[in-house]
């Protein structure tokens, strides 16, 4: 009789193991990533409205403040509503996604400590949450622009590209900060301010142009966010949008190897994350 041997991979195992052990448990990442989408909005009084609700409210907020107080112009010929929108919607793609990466492990840390599985399915997973609402607010742009006579540009079909890169960079910042969420839980109350912070530093609410031909636009354009925010808001806006193309040889360098580093990091701290759950 032939005999039958089952091949059982193990945390620790081979590099070649692990990744193939990753697509074996694809099945796993499609009802992570299901969970994940159904417990953000369980238990809410207007569920999936929320993700309407709230980038409007946002935009409705920086339009004041940036547009009213602050008295900052937007590109010429440009809506500042639509500009405003057009930023917040790829940054908070980038901002969701982060967050719950970096809090992946530890929101699944009853699954962590009882079953393997490459835990680089947890973080992946999260990605869902952050990719419904950008769609949400993507559409609710859609539907705005009419209303202030504005017609999309021809170059939204460059839109997955930034998609891809906002992904790049979420995970790569995500993966640090998830393993380091799990050895020291004061990361967990630093993210929302990082991100705070980020959504004014970064052009959300104010065009690229702002900087445009300063000693510091070069330095500037070396955070990564800043090509991926001028880049998606050219696709939307067109060539009335300010982007500076340089600003992506940055944001393609720094992102890749930023995820490199951090896949590696993940890998050789992912067998320790029991011992601190």
């Amino acid at each position: 009789m032939a005999s039958q041997h089952t091949i059982t991979i193990k945390a620790g195992g081979s590099e070649k193991d692990y990744w193939k052990d990753l697509w074996l448990h694809r099945q796993l990442l499609w009802i992570l990533s299901k969970r994940d989408i159904s417990v953000r909005y369980k238990q809410t009084l207007l569920g999936v409205a929320w993700s309407v609700l709230r980038p409007f409210m946002t935009m409705t907020v920086m339009v004041f403040v940036f547009s009213y107080v602050a008295k900052i112009d937007s590109d010429p010929g440009i809506p500042y509503p639509l500009m405003v929108l057009s930023g917040l919607t790829i940054w908070t793609f980038f901002s969701n996604t982060f967050q719950q990466i970096s809090n992946s492990i530890l929101l699944n840390s009853n699954l962590v400590s009882k079953v393997y599985f490459p835990r680089l399915l947890m973080p992946l997973s999260s990605i869902a949450v952050g990719f419904v609402d950008f769609l949400i607010a993507l559409g609710i742009f859609i539907v705005l622009t009419p209303f202030f006579d504005y017609t999309i540009s021809w170059q939204i079909i460059y839109i997955p590209f930034f998609v891809l890169l906002t992904f790049i960079t979420s995970m790569g910042f995500g993966l640090v900060f998830a393993v380091l969420n799990v050895r020291f839980r004061d990361i967990g109350q630093l993210i929302p301010f990082l991100i705070q912070v980020g959504m004014y530093v970064l052009p959300v609410a104010y065009p690229s142009s702002l900087v445009k031909d300063t000693w510091f636009e070069k330095y500037y354009n070396l955070n990564p966010l800043v090509g991926i925010i001028g880049g998606f808001r050219w696709c939307l806006l067109g060539d009335k949008s300010y982007f500076n193309p340089q600003s992506l040889y940055s944001t393609v360098i720094i992102s890749f190897s930023i995820l490199v580093l951090s896949l590696i990091y993940f890998r050789r701290k992912e067998n320790t994350f029991v011992d601190h759950i």
